[in-house]
């Protein structure tokens, strides 16, 4: 027994050992066991109006939802000119490689037939479900009502319902229009991250393959690869500030990022004048909390191999945000848009959001420790204080230098009048 469960030790050591040295592409997998005990975890995690593949496949309450998929599946095959015979011949034929993208046990209880069909069918009514969902005008002409749309877009990006993003490629290649497709999601993610109101632009663009959708989106967000720039080597302080009002109280101010990435957060001041914590924009709506816990739990998932940068974002943005005057300070500062309701929401979101996160400690290293380093210097926060309220325009420090150059040519020609 004892050479038996040695030999199991040594095993495993080696098991581990190959793990790690090898490099790993995440399955489509449950959500970590972590998250599951979340008291919303139905909310946030299981799909509301549809199911796609196989880890939800058949939930009664998608059920309504299935004759929709085939009809958006009929439409994609008939725009494609190709039979549907012929497309799901080809899915049918590369079914073993599109099984390895999912965890085994998930698909195990599904042959190649009918893994086959599943996936034909949903990848076709994705594809022309984000089609439609990029062109507005046909989501009215099919007659969708806004409650599904709203819906079923979230469900688009939950961790258990995603797509192999190579079976989308596969079926837009051999639709023959894989222009128009592609268009049509690149429209939709532009959507998704609030292009217009983030400005996200290059960093954001993918690099390589997506794995599924919920992977590109956390591309779009936080961009491609991981920046060092915030990532400190001297030993952090402890943080003794606990929200955005605080920061204020101590001559810190919130302003807009320049650029769009998520993750693109620093700390700057100039000379005398006030601390500047530059934040990227952000919308809150109600599809906020799914996408954050789906990305957050992508990021948790033991096969990716990840810099936890949407994980770290949610923390440093929570660390922020207590009450709801902190949302507001946001909200003025023209960082937060909030389309939830009330501020209270949105602080009482950021606060679920953020329980239990473990971040990368090393993310915004560099700018705690300046924010630190400012917040313990009492007297500069003061004099900061002091010229942001009374020369926070150029045109005040000029008013003030040229008080100045008059004080200074009276004292001059008194002086030369009395002696």
């Amino acid at each position: 027994m004892r050479k038996e469960n040695l030999e199991k030790l040594k095993e495993a050591g080696a098991n581990v050992k190959r793990s790690s040295a090898a490099k790993t592409t995440p399955k489509i997998q449950e959500v970590p066991a972590l998250l599951r005990g979340h008291k919303n975890f139905k909310k946030y995690f299981e799909p509301r109006v549809v199911s796609l593949g196989p880890i939800h496949h058949g939930k009664k309450e998608c059920q309504a939802a299935e004759d929709f998929k085939l009809g958006m599946a009929s439409i994609f095959v008939e725009e494609s000119g190709k039979s549907g015979e012929f497309l799901l011949e080809k899915i049918a034929v590369k079914i073993k490689q599109l099984r390895h993208y999912f965890d085994e046990k998930v698909t195990e209880k599904y042959d190649d037939e009918t893994l086959a069909w599943m996936l034909f069918v949903d990848g076709c009514a994705v594809l022309q479900s984000i089609h439609c969902l990029a062109h507005q005008e046909l989501i009215k002409e099919l007659k969708i009502k806004n409650d599904q749309v709203a819906f079923a877009q979230q469900d688009l990006f939950l961790l258990e319902n995603q797509l192999p993003y190579q079976l989308l490629l596969d079926l837009m290649d051999y639709s023959g229009k894989k222009e128009k497709w592609k268009e049509s999601i690149e429209t939709f993610m532009r959507k998704m991250v609030h292009e217009r109101v983030q400005g996200v632009g290059k960093d954001g663009e993918t690099n390589g393959t997506p794995i599924h959708l919920l992977d590109l989106l956390r591309t779009k967000l936080v961009g491609k690869s991981t920046t060092t720039e915030n990532k400190g080597s001297k030993q952090e302080r402890r943080q003794s500030y606990r929200n955005v009002q605080e920061l204020r109280a101590a001559g810190i101010y919130v302003k807009p990022a320049e650029t769009s990435p998520l993750t693109r957060i620093s700390f700057d001041r100039f000379l005398l004048y006030p601390g500047y914590l530059r934040l990227p924009l952000i919308t809150v709506d109600d599809s906020t909390a799914p996408k954050f816990f789906n990305l957050i739990a992508y990021e948790m998932c033991s096969d990716f191999d990840n810099d936890y940068g949407i994980t770290s974002y949610v923390a440093f943005l929570e660390s922020l945000i207590d009450k709801p005057g902190d949302v507001k300070e946001l909200r003025n500062a023209s960082i937060l848009y909030n389309l939830l309701g009330s501020d209270d929401e949105v602080a009482k979101l950021f606060n679920e959001i953020g329980t239990d996160l473990v971040p990368d400690l090393d993310e915004y290293k560099q700018v705690r420790t300046q924010i630190q380093e400012y917040y313990d210097k009492k007297w500069v926060t003061w004099v900061a204080e002091f010229f942001h309220n009374h020369f926070s325009s150029p045109w005040t420090v000029l008013a003030f230098l040229g008080a100045l150059l008059a004080l200074f040519l009276s004292a001059t020609q008194t002086w030369y009048t009395v002696f």
